[in-house]
């Protein structure tokens, strides 16, 4: 095989794989309600259907991801679709609840495996001067599951079933993984010989847990603690990666590599201050506004159209031009388009200023998104290459959680536990104000993160 015809075999593969998780994570929320009818599930119970899938790949990515740098990445991204595709039977076919949960967990291990290496590919076959493009396509597949995912879930649900959304990924998982095989003859492995850190990895796996459980659960006391001792936690990963010999994570990647650092700091700071929009959107138009379902989706499929149009774009801008640069003026365009939402919802807000606010949201999440993986994946060496692409999803699963923590945390404290009604609009509109404003003022810390960082030096 030629490398041209390797290249684009490696694209496809790895675009068609970051798709299906991420319809998947999209598309399960409009079946929640049937589900839980279903089975007898309360809210809380339901919410661990998402949040099982996001915290197995927050635990499991950065350490399957070194895994995959020592023992080969095409073997472990096969690995993680054939496990994705297996679970995803699995979860159509339930016996309760709980099952459903213990069956999206070890889906979500799937996935772990699947960002934590297909970025790593992506980077290890496309030299710097190709690899912004190459990104910006991967992150596009991304952004195009998260916008589909509402719209065609909502269509499979009513049609179909609830089961039939997990169904769809398995004939397309199944042909990813053949693909794979069939077409990918080589193998990368940039870190062969090394030692795999256990000690760390356990570590790091139950730091996270703790850390994502007490953000999930603030402001409760409990939610504190548990907060309190996964910071504990990380510090003390830190310090046992700091004295091992063969790191899951080299944390002096951190401390030597100020790109790298301050990127992923950035990226932490991206998702934190935007991920929890769409669901503070989606009340604000269904209870506020009055809109059905299917009419708030297609307001809010504006973010991710535009982003998934101009992400291949700004990915190849940023081959060119500085990635500082260009992930900067994305990060300050989404701080702007924050501001207006802030301030400018109410009961009469035009549906049109909103589609055209989140469509600038959509330009600067693109102008931020591939520009920013790019300057992570080219601040690394190659043996390093699993471990940066685990970072990038660890940073972007991370940052949802603590979006979410800060969104439900000031409901709570300016409405409390109640439903969103005509009664409690004036306290909704009060916390959709100060979320906005807080993630507002993430995104300028973002913008001085961004730009505290050096000029990229692509390393091959």
């Amino acid at each position: 095989m030629c490398e041209a015809e390797s290249k684009n075999s490696v694209l496809f593969i790895a675009t068609v794989a970051a798709f299906l998780p991420a319809f998947i994570n999209s598309a399960i929320n409009v079946a929640l309600p049937p589900i839980g009818v279903e089975f007898g599930m309360d809210a809380v119970l339901l919410g661990w259907v998402v949040t099982a899938h996001l915290l197995a790949m927050t635990v499991f990515m950065v350490p399957l991801g070194r895994a995959a740098d020592i023992w080969g990445r095409k073997r472990f991204f096969t690995l993680g679709m054939a496990t994705f595709t297996f679970f995803s039977l699995f979860c159509a076919f339930p016996s309760s609840g709980p099952v459903l949960i213990f069956f999206r967990f070890f889906q979500g291990m799937g996935s772990s495996m699947i960002f934590g290496t297909a970025v790593a590919l992506l980077t290890s076959v496309f030299p710097p001067g190709e690899r912004g493009r190459a990104l910006g396509i991967n992150v596009t597949a991304v952004y195009l599951g998260l916008s589909l995912g509402p719209f065609l879930g909502g269509v499979l649900t009513q049609y179909l079933g609830w089961r039939s959304i997990f169904l769809v990924n398995v004939p397309l998982g199944l042909c990813v993984v053949l693909l794979t095989v069939r077409k990918l003859k080589g193998e990368w492995i940039e870190a062969a010989g090394e030692k795999f850190d256990w000690p760390g990895s356990i570590i790091y796996g139950l730091a996270l847990v703790s850390a994502v459980h007490g953000l999930t659960t603030l402001p409760s006391s409990s939610g504190t603690g548990f907060l309190a001792l996964g910071i504990a936690g990380i510090i003390a990963f830190g310090w046992v990666e700091l004295k091992s010999t063969s790191p899951v994570l080299n944390v002096r990647l951190f401390r030597d590599n100020r790109v790298f650092a301050l990127s992923n700091l950035a990226a932490l700071i991206n998702y934190g201050a935007t991920f929890a929009v769409a669901f503070v959107l989606t009340l604000y138009l269904q209870t506020v506004k009055g809109l059905t379902p299917l009419q708030a989706g297609f307001i809010l499929v504006a973010q991710p159209a535009v982003q998934a149009a101009l992400s291949p774009w700004a990915g190849k801008l940023s081959d060119r031009i500085e990635a500082q640069v260009v992930a900067s003026i994305g990060m300050g365009l989404t701080a702007i388009g924050l501001f207006f939402l802030a301030y400018a919802l109410d009961d009469d807000t035009s549906l049109v200023f909103i589609v055209a606010v989140l469509a600038l949201l959509g330009l600067g999440f693109a102008f931020f998104s591939s520009p920013n993986t790019n300057a992570i994946m080219s601040s690394v060496e190659k043996r390093y290459y699993g471990v940066a692409s685990g970072m990038v999803g660890t940073m972007r699963s991370i940052g949802m959680m603590t979006s979410m923590a800060i969104a439900m945390t000031a409901l709570s404290i300016f409405m409390g536990r109640v439903q969103v009604t005509p009664e409690v609009y004036p306290q909704f509109l009060e916390s959709v104000t100060a979320i906005l404003s807080v993630f507002v003022v993430l995104c300028l810390v973002g913008v001085f993160a961004s730009l505290a960082r050096d000029k990229v030096r692509k390393v091959e």
